[in-house]
């Protein structure tokens, strides 16, 4: 095979990929122009929602701890990342974060509450009827740690 016929085979082989090419990054770029509108710009809750329900947004840029009472001595139950949407069930006044004491009981898989302080709501968050339980129950564990 002479030196012709060899660069005239690599320069056809090289026109079939550039066509593949200009047709790839068409596409792509078909794709990405239609990939925000079908987007779903806010994250979804973790649950099914009724009508009227109230969810919050957490704002706390490095996430946050799920506990298992209104309390930062309480048990991590779980973590949810910045921007994760949950249900608030209720809310109650308890441990005092930064200025402020609300804490939110949110709906999931297991009772767990998050501070109010990272979390932006929306809706009307109505305070929980054992809301008393709770915060007895977050202080004496608070007292029993701090005791011993």
């Amino acid at each position: 095979m002479s030196t012709t016929d060899v660069l005239v085979a690599r320069g056809k082989k090289l026109a079939a990929g550039a066509g593949a090419l200009t047709t790839a990054v068409a596409l792509g770029a078909t794709l990405l122009v239609a990939a925000p509108a079908q987007a779903d710009p806010q994250p979804q809750p973790q649950t099914q929602a009724s009508p009227g329900d109230s969810y919050g947004t957490i704002t706390a840029g490095r996430g946050m701890n799920e506990r298992e009472y209104p309390s930062t001595d309480s048990a991590s139950q779980g973590f949810l990342r910045n921007r994760a949407r949950v249900y608030l069930v209720c809310k109650v006044r308890a441990q005092n974060i930064r200025g402020n004491e609300v804490w939110y009981l949110i709906r999931g898989s297991r009772r767990s509450w998050i501070s109010a302080k990272h979390v932006s709501n929306t809706g009307f968050v109505k305070f929980c009827k054992d809301g008393q339980r709770e915060r007895d129950r977050a202080r004496a564990g608070e007292a029993a740690k701090h005791a011993g």
